[in-house]
């Protein structure tokens, strides 16, 4: 009995360890695309990052000479779907529908940045939606987050942010 199910389990962990290898190597074999540098990806047809404005880039200026050197660090930052923050970290400025800045006192751009549409009260369930978030360009210090509504639209929509520089 012992020998049979060896045998078994010997031809699983093969056919298991086939099976990864074939799957791995057809996703090894394609090249990963390099976006450019300059302009972000656009998503459902939406344009790219607006430019920075005067005030953003005058925000991140303060911000970065008041900044002290860290090792590690996470910030979260709650923001109400009119652009206020509502508790945490950072200072916000809005855009535009669903286009919003969020500048921290430290260099951000390497870190890891994770946003959730979320309600700033204890209160119900938040709006259904989508959100992305990337590093802000030409502001080491900022992120850059999209809110839409479900069908793909830009929508003013509160938000959770988190980032973590190391």
């Amino acid at each position: 009995m012992s020998t049979s199910f060896r045998r078994k389990a010997a031809a699983i962990a093969f056919a298991v360890l086939g099976l990864t290898l074939a799957g791995g190597g057809i996703a090894v074999a394609q090249p990963a695309a390099k976006a450019p540098d300059a302009v972000q990806p656009a998503a459902r047809g939406t344009s790219a990052q607006p430019p920075v404005s005067a005030e953003s880039a005058r925000v991140s200026r303060a911000l970065r000479a008041n900044a002290t050197t860290l090792a590690a660090t996470t910030s979260i930052t709650v923001v109400n779907a009119n652009g206020t923050r509502a508790r945490g970290t950072g200072t916000v400025i809005k855009y535009g529908t669903g286009q919003y800045e969020v500048q921290f006192a430290f260099t951000v751009s390497s870190g890891v940045f994770v946003a959730t549409i979320g309600r700033a009260d204890a209160c119900c369930i938040p709006p259904a939606g989508e959100i992305s978030v990337s590093a802000r360009l030409s502001t080491p210090n900022g992120v850059f987050v999209q809110t839409r509504n479900s069908a793909g639209t830009p929508a003013d929509l509160p938000f959770h942010l988190v980032v973590h520089t190391s």
